[in-house]
């Protein structure tokens, strides 16, 4: 079976099919459809059993619904953040397996128009759901120090200081913002050294995107709901992209692991609390040498997985 997509192309393929261990009579949720890639191996794998495909972005939603459209799945446009609330319309409160592809798909950034690009001249928007806030919106209105906080925390960017000062200039004198006066006002904002090896405006622009999707501060709710959507033996698999989504999965993974919770102090356990998880992977899973050839974009793709042995604290 093909991966492939002309919307996107799914990292970590079939290392993520296999690792969710799809039952042909079970119910799985793809939070993060994107093109279909991976939602159509799970729907195909199905025979009495149901896949519903999650996505905010209406492009997305078109191409997973023609690519799933004679597939046992139902998909549905939303942020996965509402995923316990859109299954529970449909009478779903128990799944088999939860898959989360987190950041941008490639269809995102080819599309230069949506502006999430700074390889293409366009309007700076970002949004993913392709309404609210955009980007230009979120560098008009933030506080100088504002913008210092979101490219340091959501960027790791160490020049965020002279690039948040250069931006509060500039936008006094202009507020129409596209994506390579963007790029092209961060390259003048560092220093020279910082120009040489990958392009400036990286860690910005994800910041940026970050920031306008609320990304970082959905995840963690987002993950606690699909995990305790998970039936007993259900798994929920999360391909991150950068170092701040994974630490937040790989620490809220690790906290599903945690069985007692006596204090240090005590000699021995009297909660009797058994861990409600415990981990698939032992280690995350990246691209092979092959993958890394054929799409460049899996680089930095981490997949983690966890299972759920019993609901929170149940006793054993």
């Amino acid at each position: 079976m093909s991966a492939g997509s002309s919307y996107h192309v799914p990292v970590l393929f079939e290392p993520t099919i296999d690792v969710l261990n799809v039952k042909p009579d079970g119910i799985y949720v793809d939070g993060t459809a994107g093109g279909g890639g991976h939602a159509s191996a799970v729907a195909a794998k199905l025979t009495s059993g149901h896949l519903f495909a999650l996505d905010q972005d209406p492009d997305a939603i078109k191409a997973a619904g023609t690519r799933l459209a004679d597939l046992p799945a139902t998909v549905i446009q939303t942020n996965f953040r509402d995923m316990k609330a859109v299954l529970a319309e449909r009478d779903v409160f128990a799944v088999d397996g939860v898959l989360l592809d987190l950041g941008v798909s490639s269809h995102q950034l080819d599309d230069g128009s949506r502006g999430f690009s700074y390889h293409a001249d366009a309007p700076l928007d970002m949004r993913m759901s392709q309404s609210g806030k955009t980007a230009a919106d979120l560098l008009n209105e933030s506080t100088g120090g504002d913008l210092v906080r979101i490219f340091r925390d959501y960027g790791e960017e160490k020049f965020a200081k002279p690039i948040a000062a250069a931006i509060v200039r500039e936008r006094e004198k202009d507020p129409t913002w596209t994506t390579t006066r963007l790029a092209e006002l961060i390259a003048n904002a560092v220093p020279a050294a910082a120009r040489r090896d990958k392009h400036p405006a990286r860690r910005v622009f994800q910041a940026l995107r970050i920031a306008v999707n609320g990304e970082l501060e959905l995840l963690p709710k987002a993950l606690e709901d699909a995990f305790s959507l998970l039936k007993p033996g259900g798994r929920l698999a999360v391909i991150t992209f950068h170092s701040l989504e994974d630490r937040i999965v790989k620490e809220q993974f690790a906290r599903f692991c945690v069985g007692c919770t006596c204090p240090k102090e005590f000699p021995v356990c009297v909660c009797s609390k058994t861990p409600p998880g415990v981990l698939a992977l032992r280690k995350p899973v990246t691209a092979t040498d092959e993958e890394l050839a054929e799409n460049p974009r899996s680089r930095s793709a981490k997949l983690r997985c966890i299972e759920k042995i019993h609901e929170l604290y149940d006793k054993t």
